[in-house]
């Protein structure tokens, strides 16, 4: 192969002379200049943008991170009081507390870098309407698709800012009743009364009965003969409930006096005194059974008696039917009936006698 064929295969690129290579230098410096200013001032707005977007969400951070320590400090101060115990559970404080700062660190840092990000899209001279609705329009289907696990996280979210029911809480949820052990914004675990743990889903909770809010009321009847003298009753059930409200842990127990409600119900051999008092919550049920072992035990000293309703009747043997070992009367035993006659054998003829 010759040098003329391989000079015409690979040509060598023409030089470039040095007036053009200084005119396409001059241009691309030209270019720069005119650009420099608007590629400084770009890049400023993002490092600004960034800047104050870190700085604020770190400064949000900060302050909701002191308020969550703050109230557990005050949840531990009251709890060292008399009645702290009893009016604030810390790790239900706690746990609502740092649910509350969770929630509330998450939509910040989503509010704060969201904001960042377009502010930071504008100073490229992006059209942002575009991506708006697209963005509007994929979270219109996700929450449709989506619907109950965005119901459960919203209805979560009101039931802890709204202190509806707490850790060792006993409640009544509708679809399931025990001790709340743990509350999240999704679902609420409640211990049943056999042990088993309920798992139920915020967004299903329709209604809820708090057992452990406020106060509780512990209700007996005591029921006595209808002979007895109501104003000894009266006396007995009122020294019982003074020993009780002296009595400890009783006294802590009561949050107000035994009171006799008077008769609840008349019959003809029995009558039922109804005796009420308003408890700690979720204290109702021992005091209730306290109260009951207490009158029973002083109504047996003072002679009065308890009756639990009407005695039992002893119900009597009914009279044996003389005429249940008796046979059915047969038709065959009267010699006129149509059977007897049927069956008598017919009497051959006089010929054949013969």
């Amino acid at each position: 192969m010759s040098w003329s064929v391989l000079l015409a295969a690979d040509p060598s690129p023409e030089p470039v002379s040095l007036d053009e290579a200084a005119k396409q230098a001059g241009d691309a410096a030209g270019w720069v200049e005119e650009n420099w200013s608007t590629w400084l001032n770009t890049g400023l707005r993002i490092a600004l943008i960034l800047v104050v977007a870190l700085v604020l969400r770190l400064l949000l951070r900060r302050a909701l991170t002191k308020l969550i320590d703050r109230m557990n400090r005050s949840a531990q101060a009251v709890e060292g009081t008399a009645l702290g115990g009893l009016l604030v559970n810390a790790e239900r404080r706690r746990q609502r507390s740092e649910a509350i700062g969770s929630v509330l660190r998450s939509v910040a840092s989503f509010v704060i870098l969201g904001t960042a990000g377009l502010m930071i899209l504008g100073a490229f001279k992006i059209d942002l309407a575009p991506l708006l609705a697209s963005a509007g329009v994929a979270g219109v289907a996700i929450g449709f698709g989506a619907r109950n696990l965005v119901t459960d996280f919203l209805s979560g979210v009101f039931m802890i800012m709204e202190d509806q029911y707490g850790v060792g809480d006993s409640v009544d949820a509708g679809v399931a009743s025990g001790e709340v052990i743990e509350v999240g914004l999704r679902v609420t675990k409640l211990r049943g009364d056999n042990g088993e743990i309920w798992y139920v889903r915020n967004g299903e909770i329709k209604r809820i009965g708090n057992l452990s809010q406020g106060w509780a009321t512990a209700m007996v009847d005591v029921m006595v003969r209808s002979s007895e003298d109501l104003d000894h009753v009266r006396s007995v059930i009122n020294e019982v409930a003074d020993d009780l409200a002296k009595s400890e842990p009783w006294n802590e127990r009561l949050w107000g006096p035994v009171e006799i409600l008077g008769l609840n119900e008349v019959l003809l051999d029995s009558m039922t005194v109804r005796v009420t008092a308003k408890t700690m919550p979720g204290k109702a049920l021992g005091v209730e059974r306290e109260l009951r072992w207490r009158i029973k035990q002083a109504f047996d000293a003072a002679g009065i008696r308890i009756v639990g309703g009407l005695p039992p009747v002893a119900e009597e043997a009914a009279a044996g039917d003389p005429t249940a070992g008796m046979a059915a009367p047969s038709a065959y035993a009267s010699a006129t009936s149509p059977q007897s006659l049927a069956a008598t054998p017919i009497a051959p003829p006089a010929n054949l006698a013969k």
